[in-house]
Order: structure tokens, then C-alpha cells, then sequence
């Protein structure tokens, strides 16, 4: 394994041809009954059995089609002790497969509390193992410290909540500091911190969360941070297209690099996978829609 998290990622961005990441958000009632009773009351056998088929399913399908995958804590922390054991397993599974794990977590606390957030969510012998973590930087950088320590020790990556998707980001994001939005002062904190942590590929192990819904943000993200991966989500669902988010990527010699463009409900939720009566229907529709959006996003290239 490679000691750079900057480096694995761009090695799977060549290996797969993309820069799609796979959310796995285990909508309870968006998952087709072929999977089993996803809607029976959390963290009851019958919604455990049924969220673990789907999402060991949604892996098969990803696994040399993506370039890593996404699993929302919250989505198994709402079902309880057996939905992080999920997790858990989710985790280990892809890492043995060959797949990158971004845990979306958004952890981020003070001292002591940020390191036991980072042993427990960051590296491959964590308890939710993962090859990178989402952080949530708004404490102060200060807070980052624990993480950075436990991801260079571990040769992972972290990706810092920056300019965010939502559309209330702009609340806090926007507010104007010595005339420049909150946002790129982040990001001209982030830095240094990133360029310290260049791999040979010329990618960082620290990166940001830049939606695709802001594309003239992350033009001045990117250059602020020339090296930083972007996480970005945003894609499809939640209205940008392919040319909105591509615009903070890296132009690699045959393809985009420098992050990962994530899409929930476009991969693992599309309509011609909502009836499927069979398994193979099912991987069919996913694997159909994965090859769609890589080539929607690589026509932009």
C-alpha cells in the first residue's frame, strides 16, 4: 500500500478511468423490497438483514467501477449497535476488495475528543476502518491537529469540510472577513497543511469538501490549493452537472484526477433499479448507470 492517501487515490482514478465515488446512504425506504423489509423498525433483524444486503450489494457493483466509495455513518447509526456493526463490516469488506472507504463522519471536536474520534474512524486497523475521513474544521483549526497526527501515522487522507453543497452554506461560509469570504480563509489555512502532505503523483492526503454547486468557488479553491483532492458532492440529485463538477478537478494525461466527483442516489437509487424483481436486474441497473455518469463526466474532460 502506498504511504500517500494523495497517491492511492490517483492511482484509482487511473485504474477505474473515473472519478466517481459511490455514496452508500442506506435510505431505508428507498431500498427495493428484493433486498428484504428495509422500513421495519430500526435496528430490528428484518431492517439489519435487509440494509446489509443491499449494501453488500451495492459494493459488488462498485469494486473496479468507482473509484471509492462513500458510506454515510449516520444512515447505520440511526440503527443502532448492529447498524455500526454494518458499518464496520462495509468497511472492512471494501478495504479487502481493493476499494478506497471515505468515511463520511464530519467528525470534529477538541483535543482529547478529536483523537478518540481519529482512532476509531481513520486507518485500515480503526474500528470503522477507512483510507479517509470527512472533518469538520469549524471548531478552529486547532481541532485538526489529532486528526492529521492519527491519518499521517496511518498514511490515510482527510477531507475538511470547506465550501459545502447545501444550500445554507453560504450562512457561515460567505460571511466576509477583511473582504474575502470566510471560506477561502479555510482554505488558505488548509494550505500549508496540504503541501506538507504532497505524495509523488503530486496529490495530497489532505484535501477538502468543495460542492459542485458552487463551480466559480472552486476555481479560487483550486487555486488556493493546488495540490488538495476535492470531495465533491453535489452531482446529479442535487442539481450540477458534469461541467459544474469537474471545475476543481486536476487535468490528469487521460483523465481527471485530484479527487472524486460523489453520487448517491444517481448510482445506488436510479428508477430502472427500483422494480427489479431479480439480482441480476438489479446489478444490471447499477452497473448501467455507473458506466452512464463516468461517461457523462469523462465527456467533459
Amino acid at each position: 500500500m502506498s504511504s500517500n492517501f494523495g497517491d492511492r487515490l490517483t492511482e484509482a482514478n487511473r485504474r477505474t478511468g473515473t472519478v466517481l465515488c459511490m455514496g452508500i446512504d442506506p435510505h431505508c425506504h428507498m431500498i427495493p423490497r428484493l433486498f428484504g423489509n428495509a422500513t421495519a423498525e430500526s435496528g430490528s433483524p428484518q431492517a439489519i438483514s435487509a440494509i446489509g444486503n443491499f449494501v453488500t450489494a451495492c459494493l459488488d457493483s462498485a469494486v473496479g467501477k468507482v473509484a471509492a466509495i462513500k458510506p454515510q455513518a449516520a444512515f447505520f447509526e440511526q440503527q443502532g449497535p448492529d447498524g455500526m456493526r454494518l458499518l464496520q463490516s462495509l468497511g472492512r469488506a471494501a478495504i479487502d476488495a481493493g476499494m478506497l472507504v471515505i468515511m463520511d463522519a464530519k467528525r470534529g471536536d477538541i483535543g482529547s475528543t478529536s483523537a478518540a474520534y481519529a482512532q476509531a474512524w481513520i486507518g485500515h486497523d480503526a474500528a470503522f476502518p477507512s483510507d479517509a475521513l470527512t472533518v469538520n474544521p469549524w471548531l478552529g483549526i486547532d481541532t485538526l491537529e489529532p486528526f492529521l497526527a492519527r491519518a499521517d501515522a496511518t498514511a490515510s487522507g482527510l477531507f475538511v469540510l470547506n465550501r459545502t453543497s447545501n444550500d445554507g452554506a453560504g450562512d457561515l461560509q460567505d460571511q466576509m472577513v477583511d473582504g474575502a469570504p470566510l471560506y477561502t480563509h479555510l482554505a488558505s489555512m488548509l494550505a500549508p497543511l496540504a503541501a506538507a502532505r504532497v505524495g509523488t503523483s503530486g496529490v495530497s492526503s489532505l484535501g477538502i469538501v468543495a460542492g459542485a454547486t458552487w463551480p466559480d468557488d472552486a476555481k479560487k479553491l483550486r487555486a488556493a490549493l493546488p495540490d488538495a483532492p476535492f470531495l465533491i458532492p453535489g452531482f446529479g440529485a442535487q442539481g450540477a452537472g458534469a461541467e459544474m463538477a469537474t471545475t476543481g478537478l486536476l487535468r490528469g494525461k487521460s483523465g481527471w484526477e485530484g479527487g472524486v466527483v460523489n453520487s448517491t442516489r444517481g448510482l445506488i437509487f436510479p428508477k430502472t433499479a427500483a422494480d427489479a424483481t431479480s439480482m441480476a436486474d438489479w446489478h444490471a441497473a447499477i452497473d448501467a448507470t455507473i458506466a452512464e455518469n463516468t461517461a457523462v463526466l469523462n465527456a467533459v474532460f
